[in-house]
């Protein structure tokens, strides 16, 4: 039987008193990681999680929410804070090591070139995401297995999952987002996304409480035009001219009804035929759908 996270005492990570928003918000937030967590079975007595920290809002967010999940849960598992400096120039190297020695948590800074090959190879003007993540993302899977890691997380919030979402099916024609579990291609890693069901204001406001000291990205961040971006913008639009959408397409995430796609993989169609008898697919969907005003 998989045990539940409980909401813990709202706290610093170093144990100290929040004030009462800050401590508002991280009850919060912990009560959403920790039900990431249980719903989707992410970290398990005796795991070994590896933190991948960017030194921006996310990573920051999320390493402080498990620090005080770690004091708090029924289960035990370590946490290692793993860094990739990309040798980006201007990067002030000194922040995390001095950030994490302060929170006495343990750390690795890895260091590699991938800034200038990622530079190299893709033309100015062009998105360097896809290159940057395979490069970033060999060298985390190599750390992980260097340092026992049982688990990597990464700090992807609903909104990162909601975007990659509307990405696909903008540009790609491919009905898919990010997982909140995922294997990797050899089977010898697991990724898991503890921030699936936090917003990412919510992510902002937090940084801004505990202060933390943001490392800004000069690749992807810097690029005005990528899709990702367009892609934010129109969901933050939508937002606005109807409130709760966002809400309402993260819950469509976890409520699929493969039935009324077109995907033979995962409904035989070919074999559906009038059997004459009940069945849980068919238009059962679409009566629970008639409730939805359409305007």
């Amino acid at each position: 039987m998989r045990a539940r996270v409980p909401v813990p005492c709202s706290s610093h990570s170093d144990g100290r008193r929040l004030d009462d928003e800050t401590e508002k918000l991280q009850t919060r937030l912990c009560r959403l990681v920790g039900q990431a967590i249980a719903d989707y079975h992410l970290i398990e007595d005796g795991d070994k999680v590896m933190v991948c920290l960017s030194g921006g809002k996310d990573s920051y967010g999320l390493l402080d929410i498990l620090l005080v999940l770690q004091r708090r849960a029924p289960v035990r598992f370590d946490l290692v804070a793993v860094n990739l400096d990309q040798k980006q120039p201007g990067f002030p190297a000194h922040i995390l090591p001095e950030y994490l020695t302060g929170l006495g948590v343990p750390y690795h800074i890895e260091s590699r070139d991938t800034y200038s090959i990622v530079k190299r190879l893709i033309p100015e003007g062009q998105t360097t995401c896809s290159l940057c993540s395979r490069l970033r993302r060999g060298h985390l899977y190599r750390i992980a297995t260097e340092l026992g890691a049982t688990k990597i997380a990464l700090g992807h919030h609903r909104d990162d999952i909601i975007e990659t979402l509307f990405l696909n099916l903008f540009y790609t024609g491919k009905l898919k987002a990010m997982p909140p579990k995922l294997r990797s291609k050899d089977g010898r890693h697991l990724v898991i996304r503890p921030l699936v069901f936090v917003k990412e204001s919510d992510l902002a406001r937090y940084a801004e409480l505990r202060r933390f000291p943001i490392i800004p990205c000069d690749l992807c961040g810097s690029q005005e035009d990528m899709k990702r971006k367009k892609v934010k913008a129109w969901l933050r639009q939508w937002e606005q001219d109807s409130p709760g959408c966002s809400d309402s397409i993260a819950a469509a995430l976890t409520n699929v009804a493969p039935s009324l796609l077109m995907d033979s993989r995962l409904f035989d169609f070919k074999s559906l035929n009038n059997a004459g008898e009940s069945s849980s697919e068919g238009d059962v969907w679409l009566d629970e759908a008639s409730n939805v005003a359409i305007q």
